[in-house]
């Protein structure tokens, strides 16, 4: 569903209950690019992602076809970074029980001074329940980029909050494809290597591909429905080892 005819900002389901957020935005050079947010409807609501301050209007319009804010419980985000968690408070004052969601890193070194009101901070393996969904954290420091970083997956739907992995240029017309999406991504990463090739990514990601995620909930681009297992594997040998 179109929410927004202007900008083309859309919200569709992709799994049960769980929704992208998707705002298409030009690059320089002529190029599209896109914006997703996740919104994890339940008992306790998650909104993984909030998109830069400027996005607040179009993705709090588009959450709110949805569900009533005062319904939404947690902002989470993968790590520091603004349109990981730009409109962090905004979002906080115009839902008066959520709070920050992140990992212990994350919360010590920037959001519990920059968020309006304390983290909810999750170790690594740590399982949080918000109703029907049950959220795993991930610590995954460097991977793809920042100390501070970590992601999360969905445990019933097997839906993987992936971040910045698999990074697709374009609009992200489409909200779930099948379609290859590691031969464009790595494309897009090529041109600006914006990865930390670190000694302990291979483990990172075949640990992550053991979870067998069958969703893969991507901040840029399409999200995707396949063998996760096997596409982080392929991301893991497309990468090599940084030693």
């Amino acid at each position: 569903m179109i929410t927004n005819p202007q900008t083309g900002t859309n919200i569709q389901e992709v799994a049960p209950a769980i929704y992208r957020i998707n705002t298409p935005v030009d690059l320089p050079g002529g190029l599209r690019f896109s914006f997703n947010q996740y919104l994890v409807v339940d008992d306790e609501s998650l909104l993984f992602h909030t998109g830069p301050r400027k996005l607040f209007p179009l993705v709090s319009q588009a959450i709110g076809t949805v569900v009533a804010f005062d319904r939404l419980r947690y902002v989470g985000l993968s790590h520091f970074e603004a349109d990981e968690c730009g409109a962090i408070n905004e979002f906080l004052a115009l839902a008066p029980q959520a709070v920050p969601l992140c990992g212990k890193v994350a919360a010590m070194v920037s959001v519990d001074d920059f968020a309006d009101r304390p983290a909810r901070a999750l170790a690594d393996g740590e399982l949080l329940q918000l109703g029907s969904h049950t959220m795993k954290w991930f610590d995954t420091p460097h991977i793809p980029h920042g100390w501070d970083c970590g992601l999360m997956m969905d445990v019933q739907t097997q839906t993987f909050f992936c971040g910045d992995l698999f990074t697709q240029p374009g609009a992200g017309e489409k909200a779930l494809t099948e379609v290859d999406i590691l031969g464009p991504s790595e494309g897009f990463r090529g041109a600006m290597d914006y990865y930390a090739h670190t000694a302990q990514t291979p483990s990172t990601l075949a640990r992550l591909a053991a979870e067998r995620p069958v969703t893969l909930a991507c901040m840029h681009g399409s999200a995707w429905t396949g063998d996760g297992s096997s596409l982080l594997r392929q991301l893991a040998e497309a990468l090599g080892d940084p030693k």
